[in-house]
């Protein structure tokens, strides 16, 4: 008995490392590109906090939610690093793919400072990752809001993007809506299977899609 329970705790000790925090900067195996749908994120809580990303000129649809470094069970956070903070003008220059400068600096903050890099480098890593995207089209052209499958969404991603598999990217939902597009990619940015704690998938099916404002 006494063993078993020794095993469980040191089973359970393994699994926490995966998400302490303060581990070294540039120690991670992939990234994780996460895209969020920003008329949803603005429906949910963006417009409660006046969020400069919901304002309806700005016309925006997938922003990077963050480029997240990961191991392939867990990821780092707010690791040692030597890197300078980024200035403000230089996260306030990301607004445009984070939809806020201060969303890019908190991403910078607690997941980019794992990426070993400095800041700039760092954020142009991100402008390259979001680039290579192709974004659907389709979702662009709502004029109302809908409700569909999760999976609708992901298969939208994989005609747009024929190089990817299924189990290279995952559909999340937040409050009964569409919340993110999440995309593995290997540090040369090459689209990659998911480890299995990224692979989960949304299973709604009458999930709500904002439309664009």
């Amino acid at each position: 008995m006494r063993q078993t329970l020794f095993g469980g705790i040191l089973w359970l000790a393994s699994a926490l490392i995966g998400w302490a925090d303060g581990e070294q900067a540039g120690d991670f195996d992939y990234y994780v590109l996460s895209l969020s749908w920003s008329p949803n994120w603005c429906a949910v809580e963006g417009d409660r906090r006046g969020s400069e990303q919901c304002d309806a000129e700005r016309d925006l649809g997938w922003v990077v939610h963050g480029l997240w470094p990961q191991y392939e069970r867990g990821w780092p956070s707010y690791c040692r690093t030597s890197a300078r903070a980024p200035s403000r003008g230089l996260t306030n220059a990301q607004a445009d793919i984070f939809g806020a400068g201060g969303a890019a600096w908190y991403q910078w903050k607690k997941h980019g400072v794992c990426a070993g890099l400095e800041a700039k480098d760092y954020f142009a890593l991100a402008r390259e990752a979001f680039e290579r995207v192709n974004r659907p089209e389709v979702l662009r052209k709502l004029t109302k809001p809908v409700r569909l499958p999760a999976s609708v969404v992901e298969e939208a991603f994989l005609q747009a993007n024929p190089n990817w598999h299924a189990d290279m990217l995952t559909i999340t939902c937040r409050s009964d809506r569409i919340q993110e597009a999440r995309l593995c990619l290997t540090k040369d940015l090459e689209p990659r299977v998911c480890a299995r704690d990224v692979r989960t998938d949304c299973r709604a099916q009458k999930a709500l899609m904002d439309p664009m404002r």
